[in-house]
């Protein structure tokens, strides 16, 4: 007896082996899933394109939860003979250890039926107060078209919910538990299942989701809309359909190589539609290109407000934000979407920073970025210790799961922290004054203002060298090429003594006074390396890294919204005026020896749109609008940063 159970266990284990190493393939997918393809009707008649893979042992007796995603970009491959190449869970952990895998496309993209809006979490809903959201009640199938059906609410909190009933009544060999994530837009629509969440939710990841695009996500940030990533990301995102389509193709033919030049020579924004361009094709765009202040339009896209309602039960959801240190799209929405959990949700939530770039912890590699290695594959570990157990712990009671409430990747030292809270209860503030003679000072020294010309013609480039589209990399960039230039000031300490440890946002507080009536401010903390440096492993240029003016975090402040996002207000030329504005959390040291630099510019061009630094509405603005602009910078200026002893 005792050999037959040895033996059986030695089976158990090369078998448990051999499926943790086959590889992920449409082979693998084909032999351990079924593939089932569904039109699922919402409370209005609209059916939303779904695609479910079961796995092939699942029964009244071996049950699985549901892992979902939803998503604009498409659910394909579609057709139940069609099988994925890979997959088919968001991971090669997840899809080894099984679950019902549903990824379907949302409401008016790709093949569901109905029309497609911009992140509609509750558009009925403005304000601060929670939405409130009808409750489902489908006694009975009725057809959108029939004369007898009301006017029904939807938005992507209902939509979900409605797939989440449906997939509990039609897929057998569920076990009652649904999880739900997505990374970037599907993040959104992973948070957007938290209000009046469904019984069955019980575990959510937003990964980079996209929160408030005027605020700080992928539209605009702090009102200065990103024309780079937009320009071409809606060439294809907001192509017109008809009904539902399996593909969307470009509206114009964008083959720049120097993406500098190409939008300095379109000139002015109202140049993008154009004959040769959007041509007033996109809707989406020209809704982005209308609301140019933080109207009913931003607001009710706004998902933070919609996040006083998260429940399922008993239990709220557990949730888990991930985003990375180097995300050029949705930083802002990782950091505020777990602040706001904190403030407003009752529930377990927690937040995973990396070195990433936006979705890199998905990558099967993610040891180096730019010219820096981080010692480790920081994106295995994460799935590792953090992602699967996550959902294997909350969706199939299987493992040990003991929650960090915020682990955190240190970008100066290349090592995980962990926190108990974010930002860390005992962060303090320390200020440093852009003092005269371009030093950054613990005080205020002398009262000579600096000042530059900013030249729309001549706008600072946000990133070195020649690119065709956005170079990644420039969020820890070497910004010595910004720092040659006339219209760029800097700022920096003299050697630090000892570790300087930031944790938590970055205040900025100017005082400026100008010749024109606006101005954009981009403001960029820098950790100066040694001359001496050298790297402290093999980077994977080899290069010398002595000097190195490393961008630590940076952003932009369109200076008519100073005020009030909703209602812009122009400069007084000559007049001293404060412009305050936050950038985003990070998490870095800068170590002994190092400087703490700050670089002041009004253009960062063209991953944002040019100021024509005159009070005029720039998605309608004329060449002749576009001036320049003598900005001097006040020595009582300061950036306040939250910081560890």
């Amino acid at each position: 007896m005792t050999i037959r159970l040895l033996t059986g266990l030695a089976l158990c284990l090369l078998t448990q082996s051999t499926f943790a190493q086959t590889p992920i393939d449409t082979a693998f997918v084909r032999t351990n899933y079924t593939k089932i393809d569904r039109q699922i009707p919402m409370r209005d008649g609209t059916k939303l394109y779904t695609v479910i893979y079961v796995p092939k042992d699942a029964s009244a007796t071996n049950r699985y939860p549901f892992l979902m995603e939803r998503t604009p970009y498409s659910a394909s491959p579609y057709g139940e003979t069609n099988y994925p190449k890979q997959g088919p869970g968001p991971s090669v952990e997840l899809s080894r250890e099984k679950f019902i895998f549903v990824n379907q496309d949302v409401r008016g993209r790709y093949m569901s039926e109905g029309q497609f809006e911009e992140m509609t979490p509750g558009l009925k809903s403005v304000g601060p107060s929670p939405h409130q959201m009808p409750r489902p009640a489908r006694s009975a199938k009725k057809s959108a078209t029939a004369a007898n059906v009301p006017t029904v609410s939807t938005d992507e909190s209902t939509d979900t919910y409605d797939t989440v009933e449906w997939l509990l009544k039609n897929v057998p060999g569920n076990n009652g538990r649904v999880g739900i994530m997505g990374i970037s837009y599907p993040g959104f629509y992973a948070t957007a299942a938290l209000p009046n969440a469904h019984p069955a939710i019980k575990a959510v990841s937003p990964q980079a989701p996209v929160t408030d695009e005027f605020m700080g996500d992928d539209a605009r940030h702090n009102g200065a809309f990103f024309l780079l990533d937009n320009f071409s990301f809606m060439n294809y995102f907001d192509a017109p359909r008809k009904g539902p389509v399996d593909d969307y193709p470009e509206m114009f033919s964008y083959k720049a190589k120097d993406a500098y030049q190409f939008f300095l020579d379109l000139g002015p924004l109202k140049n993008a539609n154009g004959p040769a361009y959007y041509n007033n094709k996109g809707k989406i765009w020209n809704e982005y290109l209308a609301h140019e202040t933080y109207d009913a339009y931003w607001q009710s896209r706004d998902i933070r407000r919609h996040l006083g309602q998260v429940r399922s039960g008993a239990t709220p959801p557990a949730t888990l934000v991930v985003g990375g240190w180097y995300d050029a799209e949705d930083l802002f929405g990782a950091l505020n979407t777990y602040k706001t959990l904190e403030k407003n949700a009752n529930n377990q939530n927690q937040l995973v920073m990396g070195p990433w770039t936006h979705g890199a912890w998905a990558r099967r590699d993610w040891s180096v970025f730019g010219d820096f290695q981080f010692g480790s594959n920081t994106a295995q570990a994460y799935r590792d210790s953090v992602e699967t157990p996550f959902f294997l712990y909350h969706l199939k009671d299987k493992g040990r799961y003991v929650p960090t409430e915020a682990r955190l990747f240190n970008t100066g030292t290349n090592q995980w922290q962990s926190f108990a809270a974010w930002p860390p209860k005992a962060a303090t503030e320390q200020t440093f004054f852009l003092a005269a003679g371009n030093q950054l000072a613990a005080a205020p020294a002398g009262n000579v203002p600096t000042e530059y010309v900013s030249d729309p013609a001549k706008p600072v480039p946000y990133t070195d060298g020649t690119w065709a589209r956005r170079n990644n990399a420039y969020m820890i960039e070497d910004q010595r090429f910004a720092a040659r230039r006339p219209d760029v000031l800097v700022f920096q300490t003299e050697p630090i003594q000892n570790d300087l440890t930031l944790a938590g946002p970055i205040t900025v507080d100017l005082r400026v006074a100008m010749t024109g009536s606006d101005a954009d401010f981009i403001v960029k903390l820098i950790d100066v390396l040694p001359d001496t440096s050298s790297s402290p492993r093999p980077n994977p240029k080899n290069i010398t890294l002595g000097g190195y003016q490393r961008l630590v975090r940076g952003d932009v402040m369109r200076g008519k919204f100073r005020k009030s996002m909703e209602n812009p207000e122009a400069f007084v030329p000559g007049q001293p005026t404060p412009v305050s504005f936050t950038l985003n959390d990070a998490l870095h040291t800068f170590r002994k020896g190092h400087r703490l630099m700050i670089q002041v510019q009004s253009s960062w061009f063209p991953l944002v749109d040019r100021n024509p630094q005159t009070f005029v509405t720039i998605s309608t603005a004329s060449e002749t609008d576009f001036q320049k602009n003598t900005i001097r910078i006040g020595t009582d200026s300061s950036v306040k940063l939250t910081v560890l002893k």
